[in-house]
């Protein structure tokens, strides 16, 4: 452990596995993590039993308190909850909070709170988050979807201070990633994680040795990354080939790409783009072949290359095919507009 190492206190609030890695990599550093903040448990499964979130299972798992209010505002729906909270943040004694996907808003008295200086004088540092983006591209709920949805080159991850707003605070650390053509929401965030928690390791050392400069957000390249809702999931196959294959890519693995074939449900997760022309009507299949299936879209042709019926497995197209064979002018559902 280097020689300037400050362990600090640290109260994480985070939810699911990409915060799971964020709290691991903080707890192995030596940081003390006096409490955890995590969404309650949720229906899960086929059984829909209570599960708990990644973060609360690292945290039980070693011994670290938790709590899970369904909100923080003290003037809201849940105020017992709220100021439950509260006292366990003030009873934490912490220094810093780190914050990676939490789920909830963080109200002022949070950011005013573990901003005040501790009793004997020393020092808090705020709220520090964890954000899978290069901001202020991608401000939001889901970064690192629209991020490949959107054809990026490339994305990364922002440590910033949080303010009120919208991931609006100023940034403490950057750092950027490739994005692959191959990349997928499920193989980007890996990565996106695994960067974001060796980062607020750095950051916290760097915040405690007082040698970060804060970088207020440029006002110039705002975007949002809405969240993503299954409504979107419908392949528009009049879209040009290569946006298609970019959504595929971008809902595997949520809500997954799906299209209907003679009123079956067919999920798309793996798909290429091909410049082929062709003059067949969007979403009709040209090509039928082990290797892919040939569809239609706009002024080119999309190679689907792994897919999934409703109960069944994600499969190659020449092992879905044996169980489901498709033929050359069959047409794939064109949703409307």
């Amino acid at each position: 452990m280097p020689a300037a190492f400050t362990p600090l206190r640290v109260i994480f609030a985070g939810t699911p596995e990409f915060a799971r890695l964020a709290l691991a990599e903080l707890h192995t550093a030596g940081h003390t993590i006096a409490l955890v903040l995590s969404q309650p448990d949720r229906p899960a499964g086929r059984g829909m039993k209570l599960q708990a979130s990644a973060v609360k299972q690292y945290a039980v798992e070693h011994q670290i308190p938790v709590v899970q209010p369904r909100s923080l505002r003290l003037d809201g729906k849940y105020p017992d909850d709220a100021g439950l909270a509260r006292t366990a943040i003030a009873d934490a004694q912490a220094d810093v909070m780190v914050v990676a996907a939490y789920g909830l808003i963080l109200p002022q008295w949070v950011l005013d709170d573990m901003a005040a200086p501790h009793a004997d004088g020393r020092p808090r540092y705020g709220c520090l988050n964890i954000h899978g983006s290069l901001l202020p591209r991608w401000r939001g709920a889901a970064p690192i979807h629209r991020a490949i949805e959107s054809g990026d080159s490339q994305t990364g991850v922002t440590i910033m201070q949080m303010d009120v707003g919208l991931d609006t605070g100023d940034m403490l650390l950057k750092e950027s990633l490739p994005i692959a053509d191959s990349d997928t929401t499920s193989t980007l965030h890996d990565k996106v994680a695994t960067l974001g928690a060796r980062m607020v390791v750095q950051a916290l050392a760097d915040v405690a040795q007082g040698v970060l400069q804060p970088v207020v957000q440029p006002a110039e390249g705002v975007t949002y990354a809405h969240k993503i809702d299954k409504d979107e999931a419908p392949i528009r196959w009049a879209d040009d080939a290569a946006a298609i294959v970019r959504r595929i890519r971008a809902f595997n693995p949520f809500p997954g790409a799906s299209t209907v074939l003679e009123g079956e449900v067919i999920k798309v997760w793996a798909a290429q783009a091909h410049a082929t022309e062709t003059a067949a009507p969007s979403g009709q299949i040209v090509a039928v072949a082990p290797e892919g299936i040939a569809v239609a879209a706009m002024n080119s042709v999309v190679l689907l290359t792994e897919l999934q019926r409703p109960g069944g497995k994600r499969l190659p197209v020449a092992d879905f095919l044996r169980g489901m064979p498709l033929q050359v002018g069959q047409r794939f559902d064109v949703p409307p507009l």
